[in-house]
């Protein structure tokens, strides 16, 4: 699954965006829509990018976590973080038609730290039943040994 979404994450932000300058997209539609309103003309296009970067990176964190475990939490975000860096990098030396951006970077290192918080979250109970187990059987065994 991981392997799989960061193919997913690389073809969303690797491949050129089709733009043939004579239809407005559906996000450009939205947006024109919000802009008219008072109570919604704050959502603009950098704030959705923004908010769309880091809710792209959460399963990235989530499953970079999974895949390195708990212990080594930090390097799921270090992994997130050098994989975002890695994609502004190739934006900016090989595709033309891209942008890269350092708030990129940043974003979707921030959705890469909330999923592997996501993670830890959901893993800490089984983490916990798993520290108490072991902390029974190696009682058992201390007992055992004191025993005979």
């Amino acid at each position: 699954m991981t392997i799989a979404y960061l193919a997913f994450v690389g073809w969303i932000t690797l491949t050129p965006q089709p733009y043939d300058g004579r239809t407005a997209s559906v996000l450009d539609r939205f947006l024109d829509f919000f802009a008219r309103h008072d109570a919604t003309d704050w959502i603009t296009f950098d704030r959705v990018e923004a908010a769309a970067n880091v809710v792209m990176f959460v399963p990235v964190g989530l499953f970079f976590v999974l895949l390195f475990g708990r212990r080594l939490w930090f390097l799921a975000i270090i992994a997130g973080a050098l994989f975002s860096i890695g994609i502004e990098y190739v934006q900016l030396e090989f595709l033309p038609s891209r942008v890269a951006d350092v708030r990129d970077v940043i974003t979707n290192t921030g959705g890469t730290i909330i999923g592997v918080l996501v993670g830890l979250v959901l893993s800490w109970p089984k983490a916990r039943r798993i520290r108490r187990d072991r902390r029974a059987v190696t009682e058992a065994q201390r007992t055992r040994r004191l025993a005979s």
